[in-house]
């Protein structure tokens, strides 16, 4: 038996985002080994996609007191390529450099993510994100949910770049109904439920679409499925509500 039987499996989901980016942002992640699942996020008063997505991922790993065989799904393919393809360690050997003359962007995020990696057995999953993946979907959730708490975390090691202090100077232009929307709902709470075609979404107020997925053979391993589900046309986030789930019996391809 190889060492990595041995040990404990572990599944780890991450999500993490900005909006804008960069600007308030937060993760959401879980955690699963055998029957436990443990859920987590945290919200940052200003920071970056590409940031949020590392620390959801190191979190985690650095919780772990044992040494374990574990699975990261993540729809960052930053995260994924900068470890898989060995770009985080070639940055270190070259004292965080990226190229001759630029530094590599989040080299403590990375430094941090190559020392709990070395500790354990990975192996990272891409999932397309917004793309039905269950627990994808939930780490986005709790990510929105993170931003109500009151433990609010600065982002100490980020400095913003010159670009980036050029988009927070000159904010992405809010949808022209916000006004409105908020006029109807009081104010905005990530809190609220998304219940029918044009409710705001809860990340950028842009009122939702309702969709009809395209299922396939696949669908059926499933125990349900969705008949439907709201999609905001801005930000792409998914939304799916219990009046749309079906016994997956009753799905006619």
């Amino acid at each position: 038996m190889t060492e990595i039987q041995n040990i404990p499996k572990v599944e780890l989901y991450s999500d993490g985002w900005a909006n804008p980016n960069p600007g308030p942002g937060g993760y959401g992640i879980i955690l699963c080994c055998q029957w436990v699942q443990k859920e987590f996020m945290q919200w940052y008063t200003l920071t970056t996609n590409n940031r949020m997505e590392l620390s959801g991922v190191i979190t985690w790993l650095s919780k772990l007191t044992k040494k374990s065989n574990v699975h990261v799904y993540t729809d960052s393919q930053y995260t994924i390529n900068g470890i898989q393809k060995g770009w985080a360690k070639k940055w270190k050997a070259n004292n965080w450099m990226r190229t001759k003359n630029d530094k590599a962007v989040n080299a403590d995020l990375w430094e941090k993510l190559l020392d709990v990696v070395e500790k354990h057995q990975v192996t990272f999953h891409w999932v397309k994100g917004h793309n039905w993946h269950e627990q994808n979907e939930r780490c986005d959730e709790l990510a929105t949910l993170a931003m109500k708490q009151e433990n609010l975390i600065k982002d100490e090691w980020f400095i913003p770049s010159e670009k980036d202090l050029d988009k927070l100077n000159n904010p992405v232009k809010i949808p022209e109904n916000t006004e409105k929307i908020l006029k109807v709902i009081g104010k905005w709470d990530p809190n609220m439920k998304v219940k029918k075609e044009g409710d705001p979404c809860k990340k950028c107020l842009t009122p939702v679409e309702k969709k009809i997925p395209k299922h396939t053979k696949k669908t059926l391993l499933k125990k349900f499925y969705y008949r439907y589900y709201f999609n905001c046309p801005n930000c792409k986030t998914n939304y799916m509500t219990d009046e749309a789930k079906d016994d997956v019996k009753n799905l006619k391809l």
